[in-house]
């Protein structure tokens, strides 16, 4: 453990991300702005695990309000029912590194509000995803979707033209979408790992490193397919 100059007391700050460095590079989060755009299942995960990681500034984007139901698919505590899930989910990440700064919005997500350089879309209309990407692409620099059901995962990750052109095709007609929702049809161990992948894309960004632009896993039939 590392102790610090004066008094050889060793702390807590000095030592917390010593085992990410090398992972997760401190000099690009330091500039940065994250959205995340829906904080239900997925999205509270990926909030939780960008404070974790040390992002400092975090903007989250959530009309919802917690739910009984919630507590078992989304993560969030009994106390927080009735409370915003962005008030809910401010606090969580308050508890993890209180020096985060957060900019809460209790809305819908809408063209005319600004965003981070970087978007976590974790909504669960593909019609919504839709107005999101319209409104966004080109505006910032790294776009991640995560979408759920059941037990199967998918992440996009869009960051250049290809990526871009490509994540656009996957944003079908809303009649054709596959039948159910995060919250209709979800767990917390999915909406974890479906974070995770998530949050591994923005840190291979972060380090310049090819991205998977388009990960799909079932995780009840063990197949992972990477584009």
């Amino acid at each position: 453990m590392a102790c610090d100059s004066v008094g050889g007391i060793m702390t807590v700050a000095q030592d917390r991300f010593v085992r990410q460095s090398a992972l997760v590079l401190a000099n690009r989060l330091s500039g940065l702005t994250v959205t995340v755009i829906g904080v239900g299942a997925i999205g509270r995960q990926v909030a939780l695990q960008l404070a974790s990681i040390s992002v400092r500034r975090i903007q989250l984007v959530d009309f919802d309000t917690v739910e009984k139901t919630n507590v078992t698919t989304q993560g969030y505590l009994a106390s927080d029912t009735g409370k915003t899930k962005v008030a809910a989910t401010s606090h969580a990440i308050g508890q993890i590194d209180p020096a985060i700064k957060i900019d809460k919005i209790v809305d819908r997500y809408r063209a005319k509000q600004s965003t981070g350089d970087v978007v976590f879309c974790c909504v669960d209309s593909i019609t919504a995803r839709s107005a999101i990407w319209r409104s966004v692409r080109g505006r910032v620099e790294l776009f991640v979707d995560g979408r759920m059901l059941g037990e199967v995962i998918r992440v996009l990750a869009a960051h250049n033209v290809p990526s871009s052109d490509h994540y656009a095709t996957t944003l079908f007609a809303a009649v054709d979408a596959q039948q159910g929702t995060r919250t209709s049809h979800g767990t917390i161990y999915t909406a974890s790992i479906a974070a995770g992948l998530m949050a591994h894309q923005f840190t291979r960004w972060l380090r310049n490193l090819p991205l998977d632009q388009d990960t799909t896993l079932n995780l009840l039939a063990g197949e992972l397919v990477v584009h």
